[in-house]
């Protein structure tokens, strides 16, 4: 049996890191360790633990204590901190010749051009010759992460979607370089010609080669059918050294690789194979989800072309963003937060469209669910009146949505291992748990449709065109148009046409749309925003100015633990729609003193009624609607429900 390895890390330890990845250069303690041990004389392990923490030292007793009172200072500012600092602020501020002489003391030698540089400039070669960051990674790469061998005996369980004793899983769990090819894409990298990728991913089993015939799987793939399916040849296999590529005839299994020839075929992430049988690898989940949006356009109207292209790119290229346009006609970019979008934005920007943009103020994604079970059964007549649906809408338990989010429940997953979930961890009817006809939107999401009829014939002739119109709906609720979250639908009834003629898609489909939009409005609508969960460490006496602008943001204080006599640490929430702004507010607060992390924790219902405009519900949704060009009121329920 294989265990998990500690998932704890810290810094006495050699597991985290500090550095600049803009300006290339890090440190870990176990370098400065390394320095310090011979000169101190003692060995490196223990020094490390000194180097973090309450640990201090006095230069003129030469001892260590627990504390600050024998007058020593923090082993980690006088031996680490202090040295950075000096060596910023000197090739930063100080005169070129006390630059280059503390420079010479390091250990480090200019050569070139580099002599001639001063400022800025000077301290980026400084500190990345001194402390390169590439170092530091490799260094914690190789000591901490265990290898190929070890972990994919038991990595491959949680990773792969088929079983895991048929021939690919044993062959992925012992890194068998002689095994069929197993290949997880998890990323495209833009190579230099426009348009192009390389697929870049690892090898879980065999070995893949320049010329090989492979099965090219999307997310989407499903054992046995032919849909996001592709056999093709790999053209080239590439080794990626930092920024340059390097064509190698082929890669064994344990080895990360880039492919030439095979983006064409994939979105984002893919699997490709030569086992005919084989499943497809689990989709990457994130802590995070595309929250925040802002809509781009170019400032001259000749480069809309470029745009639409540099979009595609930047799709690709970052799992993380959303590229789409909205019927007003904007093009909007969805990432993770202000930061991630200001990344996103400078590379959309210089490198994938390289023309100038306008680009409007960031705004938040909203989701639509309900509040409690319909007041009635909704009724919805087809547009030639032959057709017709029953159905009603409820809010799903309290942590499922979470909990099909995370994977743990999923559109793929063995109908009877999945009934017996929901009846035991949610209180699910067994048989409402058998018969979940899909996931939405996109397939995948945290809303369901379950067909709860009883005693109805032929029903599952028009279910391909239901879950179409469930997937429209969900995508685009009738509060907003943004996607609905933690709403069960369920199919009470049907009536239909004998002529099968007269229930095609086109019938079912809107029909579908427009009693699911009924079943939401009579369910008690709401509004769910996003919400970060924030980190802060601070003096004491900086607390109250955080605490001042979380309550004036409509945050809160969770906890607070004191780590240290004058240092404390504070966690509470904020709403993401009240994060822009935030870090600057807070550092304006506390002078400095205080460095927020913002990470997206979990949606809340905003507790008003979104259809009564005076409300802050009614508000926002007031706000969406008249940003993306829909009428301004939303529409009534009898433009949905149609009577008996």
């Amino acid at each position: 049996m294989f265990l998990f390895p500690a998932l704890q890390v810290s810094p006495a330890t050699g597991t985290v890191g500090f550095g600049s990845g803009l300006h290339g250069w890090a440190f870990t303690l176990k370098q400065f360790a390394e320095m310090y041990s011979s000169k101190l004389g003692i060995d490196q392990e223990t020094l490390m633990k000194k180097l973090w923490g309450d640990s201090f030292y006095n230069v003129e007793t030469k001892k260590w204590d627990n504390t600050d009172a024998g007058g020593g200072k923090r082993a980690f500012c006088q031996f680490i901190l202090d040295p950075v600092l000096k060596v910023l602020s000197t090739t930063m501020e100080g005169t070129k010749e006390d630059a280059h002489q503390l420079i010479e003391k390091m250990g480090v030698k200019l050569t070139g051009d580099d002599k001639d540089l001063i400022g800025k400039p000077l301290m980026k070669v400084a500190m990345r010759k001194w402390l390169p960051a590439g170092d530091a990674m490799l260094q914690m790469i190789t000591m901490y992460l265990p290898s190929p061998v070890t972990s994919q005996k038991y990595r491959i369980e949680f990773l792969y979607e088929g079983p895991n004793d048929d021939e690919i899983a044993v062959s992925m769990k012992s890194c068998n370089p002689k095994g069929p090819v197993m290949m997880y894409v998890s990323k495209m990298v833009p190579t230099s010609d426009k348009g192009r990728f390389y697929a870049f991913g690892r090898v879980f089993s065999g070995t893949i080669a320049t010329g090989q015939k492979c099965r090219i799987m999307g997310p989407n793939y499903v054992p046995g059918k032919k849909e996001d399916l592709y056999e093709e040849s790999v053209q080239r296999t590439v080794s990626l050294m930092g920024h340059y590529f390097e064509p190698i005839e082929d890669v064994p299994c344990g080895n990360i690789v880039g492919l030439v020839g095979v983006d064409q075929y994939l979105v984002k992430t893919g699997t490709i194979t030569t086992f005919k049988d084989a499943h497809i690898m689990k989709m990457m989940k994130f802590s995070v989800s595309p929250i925040v949006s802002v809509a781009v356009e170019c400032k001259n109207p000749s480069d809309l072309p470029k745009l639409v292209e540099g979009l595609k790119i930047l799709a690709k290229s970052d799992p993380m963003v959303q590229c789409c346009i909205e019927e007003s006609g904007e093009h909007i970019i969805a990432g993770a937060g202000e930061l991630h979008l200001e990344i996103c934005l400078k590379d959309l920007e210089e490198d994938h469209a390289s023309i100038p943009l306008k680009k409007s103020d960031p705004v938040v994604s909203y989701r639509e669910t309900v509040a409690e079970n319909s007041d009635r059964t909704c009724s919805s007549k087809s547009p030639n009146k032959h057709n017709r649906l029953f159905m009603t809408a409820s809010p799903m338990p309290e942590t499922l949505p979470d909990v099909i989010e995370m994977g743990e429940i999923y559109p793929k997953q063995d109908a009877e291992e999945r009934a017996s979930l929901l009846v035991e961890e949610f209180g699910f009817d067994i048989n409402d748990a058998r018969k979940i006809w899909c996931f939405g939107p996109d397939g995948a999401g945290a809303n369901m449709l379950v067909d709860v009829a009883r005693d109805v014939e032929c029903l599952s002739e028009i279910k391909d065109s239901v879950v179409a119109g469930f997937q429209w709906a969900t995508k685009k609720g009738v509060l907003c148009e943004e996607n609905m979250r933690g709403v069960r639908f369920n199919i009470h009834d049907v009536t239909f046409h004998a002529d099968a003629i007269h229930r095609g898609g086109s019938q079912i489909i809107p029909t579908t749309r427009r009693c699911l939009y009924a079943c939401q409005l009579t369910a008690h609508p709401r509004l769910m925003e996003p919400v970060y969960l924030v980190e802060m460490q601070c003096p004491t006496t900086a607390f109250e100015g955080i605490r001042d602008v979380l309550n004036w943001r409509r945050g809160k204080i969770e906890e607070k633990e004191q780590l240290t006599s004058i240092l404390q640490v504070a966690s509470g929430f904020l709403p993401v729609n009240e994060s822009f702004g935030f870090t600057f507010a807070v550092r304006a607060a506390t002078g400095g003193r205080a460095f927020p992390q913002c990470v997206f924790d979990h949606w809340q219902i905003l507790d008003n009624d979104p259809l009564v405009p005076a409300t802050a519900s009614g508000v926002v949704v007031g706000q969406i609607r008249k940003r993306k060009g829909l009428q301004e009121e939303v529409p009534a329920i009898n433009n949905f429900l149609d009577k008996l």
